[in-house]
C-alpha cells in the first residue's frame, strides 16, 4: 500500500484564519505533506474559488466546518459541493452530508475548559445519529487549550508542540464504544487559524503558525496505488476521490510527528488466509494473527480490545493473536510520549 501523509482541519482569511490558501498550501508544500483539508466555517469560498488543486507535491482539497445556532455540534463536511444553514437541526445537516455523498467528522467532540471566557468550548452535544463518518479523535489546538494554565501558559506560547500530550481519554472511549455497533473512523486534526494578537498596541504576533501546526497531528492514509500530482480535472478528482474513500474506510492513522517520523507504521490482521486492513470487518475467524510495524528501532506498542488494553509490546514490530471478537486497534508511545493511533480492525460485530 502506498502511504500519503496530511493534516485535516485548518481555517484560512476566508472564515477565522489568518492565511490566504495558497500561502497555507505552500507552508504544506515546503514540509513534504501530501494533503491538506481546508474546513473553513460555513463556507466553501476556497472550493467556489478554484483553490482546490494541486500546489507543488501538496493536493488543498476544501471541505467546512459546520455548526449548529448555538455554536456547538461542529462538523466537519468533506466531499461536499454545498454549504448548509446553520438553523437546521444537527441530525439534518449531518444526513444532508451523507445523502450529498460527502463524508463527515464530529469535531473535537468532548471540547471541555472554563479559565477562558472568550474561548468557550464548542462540544458534541447530539450523538442521536448513525450518519457520521467518523470523529476527529485528536485536535491540537483544542487540547492546547484545555491544557493551557496561568502556571504554563508562557511555556505553552512558547512551544506549543511540546504542550500536546494525548488524545481527550472520553474522546478514546466513545470511540471504541461505537466502534462495537458499527465503523467509526478516527482521524486526528490540527484546527489550525494562525492568529494574529496585537501585543503592547505595536508589536503583531502570530500565535501557532500554520507551518508550525503542520509538524504535529497529521492523518496517514493507506493507498492501493500511486497518485496523480496533475492539475488536470480529471487527475485531482482522481486524488480527492482516493483520498477521501481512504478516511470514508478507516485505511488510515494518526500520530503526533512531533514526536517522530511514524511514517512506514502498519497494523494489519491476518484470518481465514486473507489480510486484513484498518477498517475492516473480518466476520468469522477462530484465531486472528495481528501485526504491527514501526518505522524506529523500539516504541510501546499496545493493542486495545474494546477499549481496555489487552497486550502490550516494546520493541520495533509486534504479533498478537486473538480468539475473542471485539474492535481492536493499536496505540504506540514513545519516550514516554503519545505517538500514533491505528485505526479499529473488527472481528464478528
Amino acid at each position: 500500500m502506498v502511504e500519503y501523509i496530511g493534516a485535516i482541519h485548518m481555517h484560512s482569511i476566508f472564515s477565522d484564519g489568518s492565511g490566504e490558501v495558497p500561502q497555507i498550501a505552500k507552508f504544506a508544500n515546503e514540509l513534504d505533506l501530501d494533503y491538506i483539508i481546508l474546513t473553513d466555517h460555513n463556507t466553501l469560498r476556497a472550493l467556489e474559488e478554484g483553490y482546490e488543486k494541486w500546489y507543488g507535491n501538496t493536493l488543498c482539497l476544501v471541505g467546512s466546518e459546520i455548526n449548529d445556532k448555538e455554536n456547538k455540534n461542529h462538523y466537519l463536511a468533506l466531499n461536499i459541493n454545498k454549504t448548509y444553514s446553520t438553523r437546521i437541526p444537527v441530525r439534518e445537516y449531518v444526513r444532508k452530508v451523507k445523502e450529498d455523498g460527502g463524508i463527515g467528522f464530529i469535531a473535537h467532540p468532548f471540547e471541555a475548559r472554563e479559565h477562558m471566557e472568550e474561548h468557550p468550548p464548542y462540544p458534541w452535544i447530539e450523538w442521536d445519529t448513525d450518519d457520521f463518518n467518523g470523529i476527529e479523535i485528536w485536535n491540537h489546538m483544542s487540547e492546547w487549550m484545555e491544557n493551557l494554565t496561568e502556571e504554563n501558559k508562557y511555556q505553552a506560547f512558547l512551544h506549543p508542540l511540546r504542550t500536546i500530550v494525548a488524545p481527550n481519554k472520553e474522546t478514546l472511549n466513545k470511540w471504541d464504544e461505537l466502534n462495537l455497533k458499527r465503523k467509526v473512523v478516527g482521524i486526528g486534526g490540527v484546527d489550525a487559524h494562525a492568529h494574529k494578537y496585537n501585543l503592547l498596541g505595536f508589536l503583531e504576533v502570530e500565535i501557532f503558525p500554520y507551518k508550525v501546526l503542520f509538524k504535529s497531528i497529521r492523518t496517514h492514509i493507506l493507498l492501493d496505488k500511486e497518485l496523480v500530482r496533475e492539475n488536470s480535472e480529471e487527475s485531482v478528482l482522481q486524488s480527492k476521490n482516493a483520498i477521501y474513500n481512504a478516511l470514508a474506510d478507516g485505511k488510515c492513522f494518526f500520530a503526533n510527528d512531533y514526536h517522530g517520523d511514524s511514517k512506514g507504521f502498519r497494523f494489519y490482521a491476518k484470518a481465514n488466509d486473507k489480510i486484513y486492513q484498518m477498517g475492516d470487518l473480518i466476520k468469522d475467524a477462530k484465531k486472528t494473527y495481528f501485526k504491527v510495524l514501526l518505522p524506529v528501532q523500539k516504541a510501546e506498542i499496545s493493542l486495545i480490545r474494546n477499549g481496555k488494553k489487552i497486550a502490550q509490546a516494546e520493541d520495533k514490530s509486534a504479533e498478537f493473536i486473538v480468539e475473542d471478537a471485539g474492535a481492536y486497534r493499536v496505540e504506540v508511545y514513545i519516550h514516554n510520549k503519545a505517538w500514533i493511533y491505528s485505526n479499529h480492525i473488527r472481528i464478528g460485530i
